[in-house]
């Protein structure tokens, strides 16, 4: 007897068969996509806010820094949850934080209550991501997972070309007197619906690692670490960098380093480490650890630099801004697409490649800011904007399998995971350096004058040549990076790329 007849279309190639499964992947997309928005919109949002909030430039880091921050510590937990309680009840537990976070974010009164809401939107975030990529796996058979990921790619991909946008507008619009409010509020409707769907049609799976207990001395080492070296970073610049903010600085790698000691001891302790240490045994790994830090820090300050420049300092309004630098993402999604395409002939070529490309974006806008000057229009942003996007994209797709070529089939868990949590890290590096770089030169000009127009553009271009040498750090350490991406069962492949959709 047929059991499948009255099953959705490829029920019975599911290991679960639910009807409702497809439906209650729309709560996983949904996760997905505010957490791809939230961590970029807020760059987009930074001057409106600072002139609603008041607040300093070290406070606009932090706005953004926040997030990541957040979402670098809690990353090295948030998978494990999920084998621990059931990925569906961590992802429903994480959505719900993500909404309150937001909720806080849209009401926030302080620069300081809205920075400790982009702490609980990154570490809710960090919770709810990593199931993403777990969930389909536990509810789809190997040919539907295929079919999930490949809806999953196209829809990160339109989010982070439409994101700023949609942030400009929302701003623009003003709606209900709410100005920037509306980029954080907008995840209510979008929470409490992707709440409802994914409670209703996602099925319980059995925890896989029931009973094992957390590495929380882990998590707060890792977590202080990460704080007393971004910290300084921050705040250094505006407090004149009084004697303890380099005292800070110095005490994080001690403190890292009891961290990667105390994880040594779990492991031959044979308890379960935060991080597998024999991955940092391995020398393409830890080069690729490097370069993904310093892949990462060259986008994410100069993502923030460059709306806060045409904002702060040209006058552009947010939607103005917004539409500006969509160029960028319309060229990583096309990059995106190339280095899918050639990852597997080219290997880590096609890595140097995009850095080649996005190098020439980044001396591109050097060259235009420059030439230009105060008369820069947006037009002239585009082409070195879509350059530089096109190679960003391109080196998004093979990252993670090329990095975790040499890894042994038991520590890619492990590789991975600390690799998604490095990469949030890299993002706060670069928003903390670069953004102190910039924010140091532009000074305290009043807005409009010449002189502050003329500071701006000096803050632009020094931030572009240091973007383009942390890409030729990056440039230089691929070339210790295993040759050949990670060979993967075929229906795995889309995994690793559709992980970096969401940074």
């Amino acid at each position: 007897m047929d059991t499948t007849k009255d099953l959705a279309p490829d029920a019975a190639d599911s290991p679960v068969g639910l009807p409702g499964r497809w439906l209650g992947y729309t709560a996983v997309l949904a996760a997905s996509v505010m957490d791809l928005l939230d961590s970029t919109i807020a760059n987009v949002a930074a001057p409106s806010i600072r002139t609603s909030l008041g607040g300093s430039y070290a406070d606009l880091q932090w706005i953004a820094a926040s997030y990541t921050l957040a979402m670098a510590v809690a990353l090295l937990v948030g998978g494990r949850l999920g084998d621990m309680f059931g990925r569906k009840r961590v992802l429903l537990t994480g959505m719900a934080g993500f909404v309150v976070g937001s909720m806080i974010c849209a009401t926030a009164q302080s620069p300081s209550m809205l920075i400790g809401a982009r702490l609980v939107q990154g570490a809710f975030g960090a919770v709810m991501i990593p199931q993403c990529f777990g969930i389909p796996r536990e509810i789809f058979s190997p040919r539907e997972v295929k079919k999930a990921w490949g809806i999953f790619g196209p829809m990160m991909g339109l989010s982070a070309v439409l994101g700023p946008v949609v942030a400009g507008v929302l701003i623009h619009a003003d709606l209900f007197g709410s100005g920037w409010r509306m980029i954080f509020g907008i995840n209510l409707p979008i929470g409490l619906a992707a709440l409802a769907v994914g409670w209703k049609f996602l099925p319980d799976i059995k925890p896989a690692a029931r009973g094992v207990r957390l590495d929380s001395l882990g998590v707060l080492l890792a977590g202080a670490g990460a704080f007393l070296l971004v910290f300084p970073l921050v705040q250094g610049r505006e407090l004149g960098w009084p004697a303890w903010t380099l005292v800070m600085l110095a005490a994080s790698l001690p403190v890292l380093g009891v961290f990667a000691l105390h994880q040594v001891r779990r492991s031959r302790a044979g308890l379960s480490p935060l991080v597998e240490p024999s991955v940092f045994r391995k020398r393409s790994y830890v080069s690729g650890v490097a370069f993904a830090i310093a892949f990462t820090a060259s986008m994410g300050g100069m993502i923030l630099t460059l709306g806060v420049f045409l904002q702060v300092g040209l006058g552009y309004t947010a939607l103005h801004s917004a539409l500006a630098t969509a160029p960028w993402a319309v060229g990583a999604l096309f990059g995106s697409a190339g280095g899918a395409v050639f990852m597997g002939t080219l290997g880590r070529k096609v890595l140097h490649i995009g850095l080649a490309l996005m190098g020439a974006g980044v001396l591109g806008l050097y060259a235009v800011f420059q030439t230009a000057g105060a008369d820069l229009t947006a037009w002239q942003l585009a082409a070195p904007l879509v350059v530089g996007g096109a190679g960003m994209g391109m080196i998004f797709v093979p990252l993670f399998d090329i990095i975790l070529g040499g890894v042994e089939p038991h520590e890619i868990g492990s590789a991975s995971g600390t690799l998604q949590a490095v990469q949030q890290l890299g993002m706060t590096l670069g928003i903390a350096a670069l953004g102190t770089v910039f924010f140091n030169i532009l000074g305290d000009s009043a807005g409009g004058t010449a002189a502050h127009v003329s500071s701006a553009l000096d803050a632009a271009s020094t931030t572009a040549l240091c973007t383009g040498g942390l890409i030729a750090v990056a440039f230089l350490l691929g070339f210790f990076l295993p040759p050949a991406a990670r060979p993967l069962p075929a229906e795995d492949a889309p995994a690793p790329a559709a992980e970096l959709a969401s940074v």
